[in-house]
C-alpha cells in the first residue's frame, strides 16, 4: 500500500475523515499529483471498514476534484482541482481565451478556504464581517497587507494603502479621481480590456504608444508626453496583457525618469507581479507618482476580488477612498478576513508559489508542442502571444479553433485607439483544467497553425 490515511479522532463520518485525510496528505506533499492510490477494497481491509464507507469517501473525493478515476486503470491524485464549467457556450470545449490562474492539487484552495473559514469563525465568528466596513479596509488589515507587499515594495506604507475589491475596481477610481471627461491617457499601443472599458466609461481618451519586443518604447514615451499632456500612463510592465513582455531594469529606469521629468502620472498595474518577486515595480523607482495596483486574482483566485492600492501620499489615499465609498463601498469583508488570515499565516505565499510552479510547468508544455511557432511567452506567466502565419488572418483562426471547440482572444481586443493590431492571439494557459485539457488544445492550435484551409479565405 503507497498510501494509508492517518484518521483523525472525531464523531464525524469516517469517509469523512478519509477524505480529510487525503486532502491534508495531498498538502503536504505526501501524496503527489498523479499518483495511484490503493483500490477500494484494498483500502477498506487495511482500515478494516466496509467497501462502501471507501467507495463514497472516494466519491466525495472526487466531486471536490481531489481525485480522478481512469476506467480499467484505477484511481489516482488528481492535478488540479477546477471541475468542468457548466455554463460556457454549446461549441466549446476548451476556453483559453480567460487569464486566470490555474488551480493546481497542491495550491489545495478547497481545503484551505474551508480550514481558513473555520479559523476565522473559531476567532472572531462570521458576524463581524457582515456589516458594513471603513472604505479601503480597516489599519489592522492594511498593515498586514503592507507587511505582505514590503517583500517587493520596500516603501509600501499603511497609510496609503487601501483594499480595493479588484484591481478593475481600483484602476476605474484612479481614472476618476485624476480625469475628467476628454482628458488623454497614456497606455502601451495593446493594452488590458480593462482600462480600455473604463476609460470609455469615463469619457477618457487613451492613446497608444509603440512598442517592440522588449516592451514600450521610451522615446516614443516621452514624445507621446510632450504631445497630449497626459494626465496620466497606465503600464503593464511585468508579464504585460498580452504581450507577455516584462521590461528590463534598464528600461523601467527610463521610463520612470521620462514620467519624472513630464510631471506625469503613472499607473501601474502589478496583475502579474507577485508570481516572480525578483522583479521590481517600477513604482520602486518613483513612488511619489505611482498609484500601483497589486492584484491576488492571477496569483491566487479572481472570485477572491481582492487588490491593493499604493497612493502617491495620504492626500491621494483619501480621495480614493472616498471615491470608493461612492461606487462600491467596500471590498467583501469575509474575503478579506480570509485572505489576511493567509497572508499572516504564510498560506497565501504557498498557494503562490504553487500555481506559479504549475505556470512553470504548462509553459514548458506549450514550449514543446509548440515549438517551431512563432510566440512570445514569459516563463512563470500564465498567457503566450501567439503571431499567425501569414495565410491566416486573424479573424479567421479565431473562427476556424471555435469550430473546433477552442476558444482564444484575438489581437484586436487589446489594440488601443485604432492602432492596427497585428495577427496575433493570446492563449491563456491556466484557464485549461489541468495539463490534459491544455496539451490537447495547444494540438489543436498547432495544427490549425499549419493548416492550409486559411488560404482560401484571406482576402
Amino acid at each position: 500500500m503507497d498510501w494509508l490515511p492517518t484518521l483523525s479522532e472525531g464523531s464525524g463520518p469516517v469517509y469523512r475523515r478519509i477524505v480529510d485525510a487525503l486532502s491534508n496528505d495531498i498538502a503536504s506533499g505526501r501524496l503527489r499529483r498523479g499518483q495511484q492510490l490503493p483500490t477500494h477494497r484494498a483500502l477498506a481491509q487495511a482500515l478494516r471498514i466496509d467497501l462502501t464507507t471507501v467507495t463514497r469517501a472516494y466519491g466525495e473525493a472526487r466531486r471536490r476534484g481531489l481525485l480522478d478515476a481512469r476506467v480499467g486503470q484505477g484511481t489516482f491524485v488528481s492535478e488540479t482541482t477546477t471541475r468542468a464549467t457548466v455554463d460556457i457556450p454549446h461549441p466549446v470545449k476548451i476556453d483559453l481565451s480567460m487569464n486566470v490562474p490555474p488551480q493546481p492539487i497542491e495550491a489545495n484552495l478547497d481545503t484551505r478556504i474551508a480550514q481558513g473559514f473555520a479559523s476565522i469563525q473559531k476567532e472572531a465568528g462570521f458576524s463581524a464581517f457582515l456589516n458594513y466596513q471603513r472604505p479601503g479596509g480597516g489599519e489592522e488589515d492594511r498593515d498586514t497587507a503592507a507587511n505582505w507587499l514590503r517583500v517587493r515594495i520596500p516603501k509600501a506604507q499603511t497609510d496609503r494603502l487601501a483594499i480595493y475589491p479588484g484591481s478593475q475596481a481600483a484602476i476605474f477610481n484612479v481614472l476618476l479621481s485624476l480625469t475628467s471627461p476628454g482628458d488623454v491617457v497614456l497606455t502601451e499601443a495593446l493594452t488590458y480590456p480593462g482600462i480600455k472599458a473604463a476609460a470609455g466609461k469615463l469619457g477618457v481618451r487613451l492613446v497608444g504608444v509603440p512598442m517592440d519586443e522588449q516592451g514600450i518604447l521610451p522615446d516614443a514615451l516621452g514624445s507621446a508626453c510632450r504631445q497630449h499632456k497626459p494626465k496620466a500612463v497606465y503600464l503593464v510592465p511585468t508579464m504585460h496583457n498580452p504581450t507577455t513582455v516584462t521590461l528590463s531594469p534598464s528600461r523601467r529606469k527610463a521610463i520612470a525618469e521620462i514620467i519624472r521629468k513630464a510631471g506625469a502620472i503613472l499607473i501601474e498595474d502589478d496583475a502579474y507581479g507577485s508570481l516572480d518577486p525578483s522583479v521590481s515595480p517600477i513604482a520602486n523607482l518613483i513612488p511619489e507618482r505611482t498609484y500601483l495596483a497589486v492584484s491576488l486574482s492571477k496569483c491566487i483566485a479572481p472570485a477572491l476580488r481582492l487588490s491593493f492600492l499604493l497612493a502617491p501620499d495620504v492626500a491621494a489615499d483619501q480621495i480614493l477612498r472616498n471615491n470608493l465609498q461612492a461606487t462600491t463601498q467596500m471590498a467583501p469583508p469575509l474575503m478579506v478576513a480570509l485572505v489576511m488570515h493567509w497572508l499572516r499565516s504564510g498560506v497565501a505565499d504557498q498557494i503562490v508559489t504553487a500555481i506559479r510552479n504549475e505556470a512553470i510547468g504548462r509553459q514548458q508544455l506549450a514550449a514543446k508542442l509548440l515549438k517551431g511557432q512563432s510566440f512570445a511567452a514569459y516563463p512563470k506567466g500564465h498567457h503566450l502571444w501567439l503571431s499567425l502565419p501569414r495565410h491566416w488572418n486573424r479573424g479567421d483562426f479565431v473562427a476556424h479553433v471555435l469550430r473546433e471547440g477552442l476558444t482564444v482572444v484575438a489581437s484586436e481586443a487589446f489594440a488601443v485607439d485604432q492602432v492596427a493590431a497585428p495577427h496575433a492571439v493570446r492563449v491563456s494557459l491556466g484557464a485549461a483544467r489541468n495539463r490534459t485539457e491544455l496539451s490537447t488544445a495547444l494540438h489543436l492550435l498547432a495544427a490549425a497553425l499549419k493548416s492550409s484551409t486559411a488560404a482560401m479565405q484571406v482576402v
